[in-house]
């Protein structure tokens, strides 16, 4: 037997250091392909013509965000070191990020008329801005594929894990992800580029069955 107060009361206790029921949220997941069937993806997406599927094919290649791919610039690749660096003011972060480009990476940005042009790598065909949030989603949508942009980051994640040896900071870090605590990442100097380059060629080898060097 038990006196005073009841502990799990709602009113006047718990309602005081939880959100309220009505701004509680399920997680809502993003839809994504299996790791397996996105290389048969890829290969139908290379068929695919327009800005828009371009910068697709970049996104699933880098592992990045829909808005970091809206967002790149010219200015931000360096071909020689093979190297796309995103200033941290447009991280979700807000700390620069490193993207290592594999040949197949590089191989878009040739298609797109590197060093023939300035600011947006992936611009609005005719209005010269970027792209609309939904443009990718758009070519999704045509090739009758219900999945979210966002969900290849996943895909990406589920064949690190399943597939390779890779250690998950590497794979995380490859996500621009938060790791550790913030001691842990104060103490934290390198960014692991030569780790996750050599995770992103084994990702473009999966995708495209070639071998990159």
């Amino acid at each position: 037997y038990r006196s005073g107060d009841n502990p799990a009361r709602w009113k006047g206790n718990l309602d005081k250091v939880l959100p309220a029921r009505s701004r509680v949220r399920s997680v809502q997941h993003h839809r994504a392909l299996a790791y397996a069937e996105t290389p048969d993806f890829v290969a139908k997406l290379q068929a695919q013509t327009g800005v828009a599927a371009q910068a697709l094919a970049f996104t699933i290649l880098t592992a990045g965000r829909t808005s970091e791919i809206l967002s790149a610039r010219w200015e931000e690749i360096d071909p020689e070191a093979k190297l796309w660096t995103i200033p941290a003011s447009r991280m979700k972060a807000g700390k620069e990020h490193r993207v290592p480009l594999t040949s197949s990476a590089l191989d878009i940005l040739e298609s797109r008329g590197y060093g023939k042009r300035a600011g947006l790598i992936f611009p609005h065909p005719t209005t010269a801005s970027a792209l609309s949030i939904n443009a990718m989603r758009s070519v999704l949508l045509r090739m009758k594929v219900d999945v979210t942009v966002h969900g290849f980051r996943s895909a990406f994640r589920d064949w690190a894990a399943e597939k390779t040896s890779h250690a998950n900071e590497v794979v995380e870090m490859a996500l621009a992800h938060a790791i550790g605590s913030q001691v842990e990442a104060a103490y934290r100097r390198g960014d692991l580029l030569e780790k996750r380059r050599t995770l992103m060629k084994d990702w473009a080898n999966f995708l495209t069955h070639a071998t990159e060097a």
